[in-house]
């Protein structure tokens, strides 16, 4: 995501390198190249225009504090400016109805019933909420299929009529089934709708002039670029939504509805989709968006992203093993389920500042795992518990068993016992000692 547009605004901003203060020449420089960025990331030409006086603007004659490189500062205005254009701030969600309905709009193929679906898991999760989903697609062969499909895998109940074709009458009645049964919330999937179709718009009208959500969400592609943007507005003369949900930020676009739609609708976006499992959900801020965009990572989605998955039982546990020299493979294998659960590689790396930059071209797989957990599977209970006992003959056993070579298992058990001598100085305050290992460790 945002990969070359990163690239080039970095290209962009090196222009101000080794200068004293900024002037009007190489800002103008400088601005010039952020413009064509932005033009080749897919921005609407006005926007991108106007992004860049603004820009130039706020840069022309600041002079660069003692502590700071030209180049630095004119990256603090441009990251200003971009989350400005984002929406400043992040939006939550309105759910203060009983129950609270959110009605999903979108084009055909934008990925609504998938992230019906996200949306409910996420307020479940994180809101402690008790949704309920109803299928209002009554056009698209095994739309309903699909959406209890979605359902049977959070664990959340979908409500359906096959019987009745009335996308309005079937939205009224899964809303009284919601309030009748318990569910504070309630999440309407409607059939994907061009917006060149009247009939198809009215029918959408209408479904929210009889629910009258607390939310309407617009759901979009962004793989679709510029015309992503120009969809949003046709959808929002006749809806008047009041938020936007990004899907397939994860794919290979380049990101121009992210930092464009918001200016031409004046609505936020309130979620982004990053991935295809039921958890590849954010709610997006515009700042940490911004920082990734200029390759200054997200370290503060990372850390929240830990947070979600660490177990301090477990963590108690691990920490008292480790005192008492008892951290096996077993407990090594629990921390890489805990990392896995945070997300795709590529994502989290994506969060690490710099790393896009260092890691550039490089494919990075979901299962970058694989061939460890492999190894520790082909180890017995004993040995897993015991490492020690891991002698040439078990070796050669475990690399068979695991699809391996020899030489992969004798790495995986030298970093694990770097791991764990370095876990072991930190429990016990060793600073000193631990870094003269880390010294050691380095290629």
């Amino acid at each position: 995501m945002f990969d070359n547009l990163s690239e080039k605004l970095d290209k962009a901003l090196h222009v101000l390198r080794g200068h004293g203060q900024i002037t009007e020449i190489n800002v103008a420089e400088t601005t010039k190249e952020i413009r064509r960025a932005l033009l080749d990331a897919d921005v609407n030409f006005k926007i991108a225009k106007e992004f860049t006086n603004k820009v130039k603007e706020k840069a022309i004659g600041q002079n660069v504090l003692t502590t700071l490189q030209p180049g630095q500062l004119m990256v603090k205005i441009v990251k200003d400016e971009l989350t400005e254009l984002m929406g400043g701030d992040a939006e939550g969600i309105n759910l203060s109805g009983n129950p609270a309905v959110i009605l999903m709009s979108g084009l055909q193929g934008s990925g609504k019933t998938t992230f019906s679906g996200k949306l409910a898991n996420f307020l479940k999760r994180k809101k402690s909420k008790n949704p309920l989903l109803v299928a209002c697609d009554v056009y698209r062969p095994a739309a309903i299929d699909q959406l209890h499909v979605v359902g049977d895998q959070i664990g959340i109940p979908v409500y359906s009529d096959k019987e009745n074709n009335n996308p309005v009458s079937l939205a009224l009645a899964g809303v009284a089934h919601a309030r009748a049964n318990g569910h504070n919330v309630v999440i309407i999937d409607t059939a994907g709708r061009l917006a060149v179709d009247q009939a198809m718009m009215t029918e959408i009208a209408n479904i929210r002039d009889a629910v009258k959500p607390q939310e309407v969400l617009f759901v979009v592609d962004a793989m679709t670029g510029q015309d992503a943007v120009n969809t949003a507005r046709a959808f929002n003369e006749v809806l008047d939504f009041d938020g936007v949900v990004l899907t397939k930020l994860d794919g290979d676009t380049r990101g121009g509805a992210a930092i464009s739609i918001k200016s031409v609708v004046n609505k936020p976006i309130k979620f982004i989709g990053t991935g295809e499992k039921m958890d590849a959900i954010d709610v997006f801020h515009p700042s940490r968006m911004a920082d990734r965009i200029l390759g200054m990572g997200d370290v503060i989605s990372l850390v929240e992203r830990a947070q979600e998955q660490f177990d301090e039982e477990q963590a108690r546990k691990i920490q008292k093993k480790i005192a008492k020299n008892a951290f096996g493979f077993d407990d090594f294998l629990s921390q890489i389920q805990q990392i896995k659960k945070m997300g795709s590689m590529k994502d989290l790396i994506g969060m690490m500042p710099g790393a896009g930059k260092a890691l550039k071209g490089m494919d990075i797989d979901d299962d970058a795992f694989k061939h460890i957990e492999a190894i520790i599977y082909s180890m017995t209970p004993d040995e897993r518990a015991n490492p020690a006992k891991l002698d040439a003959r078990r070796k050669k056993r475990i690399a068979g068993g695991s699809g391996t070579s020899l030489q992969e298992v004798n790495q995986l058990l030298k970093q694990f016992e770097q791991m764990s001598k370095m876990m072991k100085m930190m429990q016990g305050g060793g600073g000193k000692k631990m870094m003269q290992m880390m010294q050691q460790m380095r290629p």
